[in-house]
């Protein structure tokens, strides 16, 4: 986050930037490292736009230097995320099911593994 805003840097022509120049539309999604996922799973959906202002890349530069004693040397992409919709899905003791989205805001929702209530339709 740069100023409250996400941002991502990418290799220069790689996979992914080239498909972000041609496609705005992504998904990311909270990698798993365990075989019950304890933290749950997180998923964004936005649309990401270059970064071209050099003030921007720089502060993406710093943010990322503090964070990981790193710095990107150029040349490389930047891009900004605007998130439009989020899901969140934990399991376990606390499960929860989450949704939010700009139209909607924060919706709680009845978690796959809970039975349904009298008259409720199934998830899915």
């Amino acid at each position: 986050m740069v100023d409250g805003e996400l941002m991502l840097g990418m290799m220069r022509q790689s996979r992914k930037a080239r498909d972000l120049l041609r496609d705005p539309r992504l998904t990311l999604a909270t990698p798993q490292i365990e075989r019950e996922p304890t933290h749950g799973d997180l998923k964004l959906y936005g649309l990401a736009a270059e970064v071209l202002d050099p003030q921007r890349r720089r502060a993406l530069e710093d943010v990322q230097e503090a964070a990981i004693n790193w710095r990107p040397k150029e040349p490389y992409h930047v891009f900004s995320v605007d998130i439009l919709r989020a899901g969140f899905i934990s399991f376990g003791k606390q499960h929860r099911l989450i949704r939010w989205s700009t139209d909607s805001g924060t919706e709680v929702l009845r978690h796959p593994d809970d039975a349904p209530k009298a008259g409720e339709k199934p998830v899915g």
